[in-house]
């Protein structure tokens, strides 16, 4: 009956008038922040193109790029969900972004819904002063005393998942098996350990494991935000996890005062904490900071977010490229056999990872060749004049690509060549610009060493430890957004041990 009151009242035209006149100042509201910049002419109402780029990510991103790439302003234009978009293309206008990240100007949100999904309280949403003093407090995480605790960590966690996948491949031998959600699971189990080990018992892991699935799933989803969207159950299962942490850091500031060892980052963040507290306690002055149990969490929850699925990416396109290139694979692993070896029984160390000139430069060459956070999102708080001739509107979330600046610059780019990072040509130094993989800025990646040391790891004891072949389908190389990139086909290998036996590291 309803329906049909709708279609006989006297205010039906004045309904779908007011619907049309709603529409039409939308388009007109994107075609005059578009301006002259390539993108789509018309866009769908209120949704633009968010459909194309939840079923189809890489088709969207690959035309937003080739549009940008396609004139000499090096950035396009589209709509989504409301927000007028920008792709950038050119590596300078990148470092535009990276520059001036300020409350007046551009804001760092991690995700073009990242407020709402990750909350408040995150690292890269702060500014000035602030943000120097909590990078500050949290570089001690990260020298080569603590990357030795990780290190030995890392390897452990390793040999355990490898052993589970040669079990999984013996079971069938003539079966490839995907790596895509196996090396995510081990890059969990080992981001849990090193971050917060100790104070996540096995019930705490299996709901911590359940929930990051919701939010990575959510990640992709769009941005509903009602009861049975994935987005909100990625929403509602941040929360539970940055929970879990925070009762981790409560545990750890209550073990570093009674001056046990640190096993952990956390211990070591909670450590240098108490350090501090202490110091200013001394000589008379004020505590020098104040964060709850609840923001600490969050921050951690950042930092698992940036280990998890970049690293998950890197692990995978390492198998792709060294399979496709024999010759890199064969210094690999001789580079590795100068300094370790499986019946050694003696772990992997900091320095011996700062020995392997060559796999280092494998590992570097890898993230930039595929850089596996593509896309980094800012948003414009103010009107920012980015060219001589636009100034991009307040509230554009802007996309700089830190991928296809690493297509500029480098001589023959497109090549997978890691000699261009050794010492004789040093092009991570030339073309230091448009090596983008751990951003640039007042926000560049705090943790790059330990994610290169991570990624050193796992090449050095995977080809040290398994011999492997791709399964080769049609396509199977090109990238998939997960929301990190992937081979489309989750990395199918074949694999079998290769060593006599495995170390056991305890």
């Amino acid at each position: 009956m309803a329906s049909i009151w709708v279609m006989i009242s006297p205010w039906t035209p004045y309904f779908f008038s007011f619907i049309a006149l709603v529409f039409l100042l939308e388009q007109i509201s994107y075609l005059k922040k578009k301006r002259f910049l390539p993108g789509p002419s018309l866009v769908f109402p209120f949704l633009g193109n968010a459909i194309s780029l939840v079923t189809n990510p890489t088709k969207f991103w690959d035309l937003q790029s080739s549009l940008a790439k396609s004139t000499t302003h090096g950035f396009s234009a589209n709509y989504i969900i409301g927000k007028f978009i920008i792709y950038i293309h050119s590596t300078d206008l990148s470092h535009k972004v990276f520059a001036n990240v300020r409350p007046d100007a551009f804001h760092l949100i991690g995700h073009p819904f990242g407020k709402k999904l990750f909350g408040e309280h995150n690292l890269i949403y702060m500014f000035g002063q602030e943000h120097k003093d909590l990078r500050r407090r949290i570089a001690p995480n990260f020298t080569p005393k603590t990357l030795g605790t990780y290190t030995y960590i890392q390897q452990r966690i390793i040999i355990k998942h490898f052993k589970s996948w040669l079990d999984e491949a013996s079971k069938f031998p003539n079966t490839p098996i995907p790596l895509r959600f196996l090396c995510r699971d081990m890059n969990l189990d080992t981001s849990q350990t090193v971050f917060v080990g100790p104070y996540l018992n096995e019930e705490s892991r299996k709901r911590f494991n359940i929930d990051y699935n919701y939010f990575n799933v959510g990640l992709m989803k769009l941005p509903v935000d009602l009861p049975g969207f994935a987005f909100r159950n990625a929403r509602l299962a941040v929360g539970r996890l940055v929970d879990t942490l925070s009762v981790c850091v409560e545990q750890s500031q209550m073990k570093m005062q009674s001056d046990e060892e640190p096993t952990c980052l956390i211990d070591f963040w909670m450590q240098e904490n108490l350090r501090e507290i202490n110091e200013a306690k001394i000589n008379g002055l004020q505590k020098p900071f104040e964060y709850t149990n609840k923001e600490l969490g969050c921050y951690l929850f950042d930092f698992l977010f940036a280990a998890q699925d970049a690293s998950t990416s890197a692990l995978l396109w390492a198998l792709v490229l060294l399979d496709s290139h024999p010759q890199v694979l064969d210094k690999v692993r001789a580079d590795v056999a100068k300094f370790w070896s499986p019946e050694s029984e003696e772990p992997f160390t900091v320095e011996m990872l700062r020995e392997m000139k060559y796999l280092e430069a494998v590992a570097r060459e890898i993230v930039r060749i595929r850089a596996p956070a593509t896309l980094v999102p800012h948003i414009a708080a103010e009107e920012f004049r980015f060219t001589d001739d636009y100034v991009i509107p307040k509230g554009t979330i802007v996309f700089p690509s830190v991928f296809d600046s690493s297509f500029q610059g480098f001589p023959e780019p497109e090549k997978f060549d890691p000699d261009r990072f050794m010492e004789e040509r040093q092009e991570e130094r030339v073309y230091k610009k448009n090596f983008l993989a751990f951003g640039a800025g007042p926000h560049v990646c705090v943790g790059q060493r330990y994610a290169i040391n991570h990624l050193m790891l796992f090449i050095a004891m995977f080809t040290a430890l398994i011999d492997f072949k791709r399964h080769k389908t049609d396509g199977c190389d090109e990238i998939s957004y997960i929301p990190t990139i992937a081979p489309k086909d989750d990395c199918q290998v074949f694999l079998s041990q290769r060593c006599t036996r495995f170390p056991s590291l305890s």
